[in-house]
């Protein structure tokens, strides 16, 4: 199936930006092929392992990750995008030593993930705080898309924010502002958490707006979770791509539910609007390992191409468009526009 994707992929569009950073360096876009889009290696509470050191077996957990990777290229996923930032315990040497380890192109991303308020360390500065100065959110986002995060060398490549309450808190609002403008000092895209059933994808589409952004620049998060398809069409329509990024979260949406929906949606002539992934995460500190095994047998980077895809070729769903979704709609993201 892979070999069928990759085979058919087409050409980058001419005068296109031609590479895209990963933890090993800058690649070829070309080099992407079959992208998982929206995931996680480690998610964790930094304060907590720090504190309680039994909780944490650093080689077990880069060995396990290694394990869990090596399983989903020799699936045909080729690259992976980590999307684990700020607030949900991004620690990049510990990337770089999974990636050094695993035949995958591994895309980092910057951003500042809360469902609420902003971390303390931004809380009294900015403008209009109490120590008035530039929007230190944004500064940190641009640090690290253009020098590289911490002393690693690695540059994100991706910025990601949050919206998971109704309507906006100060700090989130604030947050998608300096994602907003990080994005328009760099060119890089955006991939937000939404969330589908309170519609507002909407609300970030229209902070994003009010800032400038072009919405072709943005994938809207955690879309797969509902089935109001004239939601998810109007966050099309107004030129975003969605993620249909949570196959195997079963509790949410089950999975012949999100199946359909991208099935309906390549029928009405969305696949190339449309990612595919799983939101998954190696580890993740949220529950135990037994718990996530017993509730969700089905959440890892495998289960795209042993479940999904089948059942999408079912529904009549093309091998061009399944290319579309996986190899050519990732890589089109990635042509970064100029700063604008």
């Amino acid at each position: 199936m892979s070999e069928s994707i990759l085979a058919a992929a087409t050409a980058p569009e001419a005068g296109a930006r031609s590479l895209v950073e990963t933890v090993a360096g800058p690649i070829p876009l070309d080099s992407l092929d079959v992208t998982l889009m929206h995931e996680h290696l480690f998610v964790l509470t930094p304060d907590v392992q720090q504190n309680q050191p039994h909780l944490w077996n650093e080689e077990e957990r880069i060995e396990d990750a290694v394990v869990r990777l090596t399983a989903a290229h020799d699936m045909g996923v080729r690259t992976f995008v980590d999307l684990t930032v700020i607030g949900q315990g991004r620690f990049v040497p510990r990337v770089q030593k999974v990636a050094a380890r695993v035949p995958l192109n591994i895309i980092v991303a910057t951003g500042v993930y809360t469902y609420h308020d902003v971390p303390y360390f931004f809380h009294y500065r900015g403008p209009g705080r109490l120590f008035e100065q530039p929007e230190p959110i944004t500064e940190l986002l641009i640090r690290d898309i253009t020098a590289g995060i911490a002393d690693t060398g690695v540059k994100a490549a991706v910025l990601k924010c949050a919206t998971e309450e109704e309507g906006l808190s100060e700090g989130v609002e604030r947050v998608l502002r300096a994602t907003a403008r990080a994005h328009r000092a760099t060119g890089t895209p955006i991939t937000t958490h939404s969330n589908a059933f309170l519609r507002n994808g909407l609300l970030q589409q229209k902070v994003f707006r009010e800032e400038g952004v072009d919405l072709s620049n943005v994938i809207i998060g955690h879309s797969g979770d509902t089935d109001d398809l004239d939601y998810l069409k109007q966050l099309m329509d107004a030129g975003s791509m969605i993620g249909m990024d949570r196959f195997g979260l079963d509790n949410f949406t089950p999975h012949g539910t999100r199946v359909k929906i991208v099935a309906d949606l390549v029928a009405a002539g969305y696949a190339d609007r449309m990612v595919l992934s799983h939101d998954c995460p190696c580890h993740i500190d949220y529950f135990t390992d037994e718990q996530r095994a017993e509730a969700l047998p089905d959440w890892d980077y495998t289960h795209l191409h042993k479940r999904v895809l089948p059942a999408l070729r079912e529904l009549g769903v093309s091998e061009s468009a399944l290319r579309t979704m996986l190899v050519d709609n990732p890589r089109r993201y990635f042509e970064q526009v100029s700063p604008y």
